[in-house]
């Protein structure tokens, strides 16, 4: 197999295969106070320690949930809360149009109950509309959303600029980094699943002194998201965490030039076709080629029979007639949008990858337009 959609498809590194293994043979509760939750506590403040220390963060602010779509609900909903609490309440929401669904979703879901929302437009090349933010970002501002790198693009937001914004207003922001963890490097304190760990868990940073309302009761993470602890899920994430941090600076021009010779071999091979968002800081993994006359589900189905594992925009709206909001967001037509492929390598990606997909795409992709025509 192939696997050019490390968005989704995301082998785990040997170093969390080890640490998952390992914590499979710890029985204990993390919150008990025998041998057995302590050996268990153990586990999870190592854990605590490694992704702390790969986001420049303190051990004390690190929130373990079970992956990005829980932290933005426990952020998003947790300011809200506590913000309409204030004695000078504040109650609107700012993100981005190129949110990722877990974002944009729940914004739609607080708009429905009320909450004023405000989404900032982005250019062709996907970035966003600063002058627009500042407009919309004031007194009653709650929290500014802004994904570090667009999961479908690999278009970089200029997170530290919008999260200034907010920082004028007295706002608080919100940062989902998954895509740029291991890839980049990421640092709270310069900002303002998908680095080879195991699915179903996941971390999100909260300041220290930071009061968020609770979603649901219970003490465990410091009362910041109750329920027991994925032991095997946190110890694997800690050490695909620090595994994937320890190695970005090496990995970031390995995966910057297959992306590139992917992305101008297809361009290349197929006239007509464009990389979106490439006039725009990008992670350097990812790659979103648009096939003029291609229907991209029809293109992803010639594919996999050819063992080539690929994504039409975000995992999260696979198998969705919809087009993806991102790009059409960006000003490509439904159309467009449609005939889209999203590329992502990652850290077991190799030149025979590349090799494979440059021989495969274009002569598919062709073949689906002259079906098409």
């Amino acid at each position: 197999m192939v696997y050019l959609d490390h968005n989704a498809i995301t082998p785990m590194r040997p170093e969390a295969i080890a640490a998952v293994r390992a914590a499979l043979d710890v029985f204990g509760n993390p919150s008990s106070v025998h041998a057995a939750g302590r050996a268990a506590r153990d586990l999870l403040d190592t854990a605590r320690g490694q992704v702390a220390a790969a986001l420049g963060a303190r051990a004390s602010e690190v929130v373990f949930t079970s992956g990005a779509t829980e932290s933005a609900a426990i952020a998003i909903r947790g300011v809200l809360g506590a913000a309409r609490a204030q004695p000078s309440p504040r109650d609107e929401l700012v993100i981005t149009s190129v949110e990722h669904p877990c974002v944009a979703t729940l914004a739609k879901l607080l708009a429905a109950e009320g909450t004023p929302v405000h989404v900032v437009p982005v250019d062709r090349e996907g970035l966003p509309d600063l002058a627009f933010a500042e407009r919309v970002i004031g007194p009653r501002t709650a929290l500014v959303c802004a994904m570090r790198a667009n999961n479908e693009t690999g278009v970089l937001l200029p997170v530290q600029r919008l999260f200034a914004l907010a920082r004028e207003q007295g706002a608080l922001s919100f940062c989902d980094a998954v895509q740029a963890v291991g890839k980049i490097e990421v640092d709270v304190r310069t900002l303002g699943q998908k680095f080879g760990g195991p699915r179903g868990a996941g971390a999100l940073w909260v300041k220290d002194g930071l009061r968020l309302a609770p979603l649901l009761g219970g003490s465990q993470e410091r009362g910041r998201r109750a329920g027991t602890e994925n032991l095997p899920g946190i110890a694997g994430l800690g050490a695909a965490i620090e595994a994937a941090c320890g190695r970005h600076g090496q990995e970031e021009p390995r995966l910057a030039r297959l992306r590139d010779r992917l992305e101008r071999g297809l361009l290349e091979a197929f006239p007509g076709a464009r990389a979106n968002g490439a006039g725009a800081p990008r992670l350097p993994s990812t790659s979103s080629v648009t096939f003029p006359g291609v229907d991209a589900e029809a293109l992803l189905m010639a594919l996999d029979l050819e063992g080539i594992c690929a994504s039409a925009g975000s995992a999260c709206h696979s198998g969705s007639s919809t087009p993806s909001s991102v790009l059409t967001a960006m000003g490509l037509t439904a159309a467009e949008a449609r005939g889209t492929l999203r590329l992502s390598l990652g850290w077991s990606s190799a030149d025979l990858d590349v090799d494979r997909a440059l021989e495969a795409i274009p002569r598919l992709a062709r073949q689906v337009a002259a079906a098409l025509s």
